[in-house]
């Protein structure tokens, strides 16, 4: 029995896919099978860090009981927290399912430190879009309690043409005000590569040297796990994420983390419950058992992720396409960008990355006024967990020059049939040519 020509009559009958698609992708994933094959090792030893550092904690079946009403004492959530902080090499962690999103998490960051009359210095450009609004940047939200509102003042170093840190600019621009300094990790809705950890460790060493008690915070979404060390563990004194990003790898329902110095997640966790109250209260309600199992096979899920995003990278390199980051560069995010260059190709893709999916295949993306950001967003996301971007997904803001993001994919079979079926419909529609 020949089970490629099984697959390929499969996916041709099933999923109206093309013998030359099929060929065309399966060849763009020979060639690059040694660097699909690398990815493995990253995850293989972060899941050796996760073990550890779940059994060091002594994390037993106990730990999963449910919790609720005020949740003092809840034994769970306490090894949770304990957990995070080990594998992420952080003093102290707060992790909640009450924090719903990763701007959310970021949010409590932000609010927790700064006061009036403090100085926000963001130095790798505009943050992503959701943040812009609550630093107060575009007058839509202003009045309804902006970082801006609260007499926090903002500046922005933008990433040198070849996206390292201007470092000049960014030394010039502190000032005794300066509390704290903004690092984005990921491209956002750039057209730039991730930040790297070196690139962040060297950066942090030249301004501990100009201000040495400033507050360096790393906006770690789409990050975790793709380098030996996380921001906090090499000079950032403060990071957060999502959890239905890549650290609840895949299984998380909900929930975000700030991790970090242990008085500044003390800060956070008093913006996110009260003063005086703080991280004593917030029953989990029995889901500490699936972060865990979520956070057990994260380093897994973001080597299959990674996996599918340098197929994408090399098969639309090929294709004549501009794409963030190249194939064969070193990633820092799980974030592949596309240069489409017009709006209908962008629905094109995002419609089937749609198709591709296990859950609402049979649902259209069209662009929409999303809450937060300050263009049409689409948005393909048929994911078990609405809104996870660590399962297969693609989105992009409708504004030239028209940029795709996609990400994700919990197996690699999965992200590749959105390759694949991603291909196919731009060729239907006659977007591009095939020459394997």
């Amino acid at each position: 029995m020949n089970k490629k020509q099984d697959i390929k009559e499969y996916l041709e009958k099933e999923f109206k896919i093309e013998p030359g698609v099929i060929d065309f992708v399966n060849s763009m994933e020979k060639r690059f099978a040694n660097s699909l094959e690398a990815l493995d090792t990253m995850g293989e030893l972060h899941q050796y860090r996760v073990i550890k550092a779940m059994q060091k904690a002594g994390l037993s079946d106990r730990h999963f009981a449910v919790a609720t009403g005020y949740g003092y004492d809840d034994i769970g959530r306490e090894i949770v927290e304990t957990i995070f902080a080990d594998v992420f090499g952080a003093e102290d962690a707060l992790v909640r399912p009450h924090i719903s999103s990763g701007t959310h998490a970021i949010s409590l960051a932000l609010y927790g430190v700064l006061r009036p009359g403090d100085h926000l210095l963001a130095i790798s450009g505009s943050p992503y879009d959701t943040i812009r609004t609550v630093i107060g940047l575009g007058k839509k939200n202003l009045g309804e309690g902006t970082l801006k509102d609260f007499g926090v003042t903002y500046d922005q170093i933008e990433l040198l043409e070849d996206g390292s840190f201007d470092e000049a600019g960014i030394l010039k621009a502190i000032t005794s005000k300066t509390k704290m300094i903004y690092l984005q990790r990921s491209t956002g809705y750039g057209w730039r590569k991730a930040l790297t950890m070196d690139a962040i460790k060297k950066i942090i060493l030249k301004i501990r040297l100009v201000k040495a008690d400033v507050i360096i915070f790393v906006d770690n979404c789409y990050g975790e796990f793709l380098d030996t060390v996380e921001p906090v563990a090499i000079g950032a004194d403060l990071m957060a994420g999502s959890l239905i990003k890549n650290p609840g790898g895949g299984l998380a329902p909900t929930g975000g983390y700030v991790v970090g110095r242990s008085d500044l997640v003390h800060l956070a966790a008093c913006r996110l419950a009260a003063p005086g109250v703080a991280r004593e209260t917030g029953a989990t309600l029995g889901i500490n058992r699936t972060f865990l199992q979520g956070l057990f096979f994260a380093p897994t899920v973001v080597a299959q992720a990674l996996k599918t995003a340098v197929l994408l990278a090399a098969c639309y390199e090929k294709l004549g396409f501009l794409v963030c980051p190249g194939s064969m560069e070193y990633r820092s995010d799980i974030i592949q960008s596309i240069k489409l260059g017009n709006p209908e190709a962008v629905k094109v893709f995002c419609r089937a990355v749609q198709e591709a999916a296990p859950v609402d295949s049979h649902l259209t993306p069209e662009p929409w006024d999303m809450p937060g950001y300050e263009d049409p967003i689409i948005m393909a996301a048929g994911a078990f967990i609405q809104g996870s971007s660590i399962e297969l997904s693609a989105d992009a803001p409708m504004r030239e020059p028209y940029i795709v993001y996609f990400q994700g994919g919990l197996t690699h079979y999965h992200g590749k049939l959105g390759v694949l079926l991603s291909i196919q419909r731009l060729l239907d529609r006659k977007m591009i040519e095939i020459n394997i």
